[in-house]
């Protein structure tokens, strides 16, 4: 006996799932936090970078951000590459951990990205299934 998976229901006009509306928080609470770095720390180049370079993380944030506003697929894709980024670097922290305090820090990081990667899979999923019944060289 097979079972057949049920097919993804693509978005509503204005629908934003709840993974999709936090992934744009981590972007805009993130972005700010490294340009308020950014030009707050003196003589950021010692700490190994630079306010164009802030300047330039903050831009890509907020573009991923009003991409994955908008229900763009490529968007939330390079968002999740960002959080694949991110658990990979927490868990390299993880085993130069030198208190309990940063170990726990560094697992609660990683579980809370891994969290919001796997549930924007299905949002991703959603989004290609409602930019297929419009764009027939997708079939």
């Amino acid at each position: 006996m097979t079972v057949e998976p049920l097919p993804l229901e693509p978005l509503g006009a204005d629908e934003r799932p709840t993974p999709l509306l936090v992934a744009i928080g981590v972007c805009a609470v993130v972005g700010v936090a490294v340009l308020v770095g950014g030009l707050s720390i003196h003589n950021l180049s010692r700490h190994g970078g630079s306010l164009p370079g802030a300047i330039f993380l903050a831009a890509v944030l907020a573009s991923l951000g009003v991409g994955m506003y908008q229900r763009r697929y490529f968007a939330v894709l390079a968002f999740e590459a960002l959080l694949t980024f991110q658990i990979i670097v927490t868990s390299l922290a993880l085993v130069i951990a030198t208190s309990w305090i940063t170990a726990g820090l560094c697992l609660l990081a990683v579980g809370l990205a891994g969290w919001l990667f796997w549930k924007l899979v299905r949002v991703m999923g959603r989004i290609q299934a409602g930019e297929q019944g419009r764009n027939p060289h997708l079939d």
